[in-house]
């Protein structure tokens, strides 16, 4: 196998895990069913991967890397502090609760089956994507936008928005980008 199809093999992997660990969770998903699921036999997942846990980890950081990527994209040509607010919320809303929200939500519900060294890689990414969150609030913070304790606001905010991954209905009352307009409004400091 060439480099190139051997990150395609990864890749197709990746996807089957994540919406496999979305579907059936993670500890319920077998390496059989995994294996099933893009056409190898059992043994040949080891070629990619060395354990189960490192699929786990690859499907958590591709989640985070994905997010990261649609964030930082969106955030070009923003200017105002309240366009890159809106951006947050939008960007990670839509996501989360898009179509393809597998990833992301095997990130948030799978993240007790981690040993702490793999939840330590982990940690170093989510890090990076939750500075960028910083940084807008806090320029949203000067412009008198939201509160000014910025910090908690950032985990209050970021927990809240991954806890609608358990209420939230596609094709209910709101899009993930109504729905993010909505809860930023209820943010927003009133002048």
């Amino acid at each position: 196998m060439t480099t190139s199809e051997e990150k395609t093999r990864r890749a197709e992997l990746i996807a089957a895990a994540s919406r496999l660990f979305k579907e059936q969770g993670y500890e319920r998903t077998t390496v059989r069913d995994l294996a099933q699921a893009v056409g190898m036999q059992s043994g040949s997942l080891f070629y990619h991967f060395r354990t189960k846990e490192e699929m786990l980890v690859a499907v958590m950081a591709a989640g985070v890397a994905e997010l990261s990527e649609r964030l930082e994209e969106a955030l070009i040509g923003t200017k105002t502090p309240l366009d890159k607010l809106k951006t947050l919320f939008r960007v990670h809303l839509d996501t989360l609760l898009g179509d393809d929200k597998g990833a992301l939500s095997v990130l948030l519900y799978e993240w007790p089956s981690l040993s702490d060294k793999a939840r330590t890689e982990l940690i170093k990414l989510r890090d990076g994507y939750e500075r960028e969150w910083q940084r807008v609030l806090d320029e949203a913070a000067a412009a008198g936008l939201v509160h000014h304790d910025t910090r908690l606001l950032r985990k209050l905010l970021l927990g809240g928005l991954h806890w609608t991954i358990q209420w939230y209905k596609p094709g209910g009352e709101s899009t993930p980008a109504e729905l993010a307009e909505r809860l930023l409004d209820l943010v927003l400091k009133k002048k």
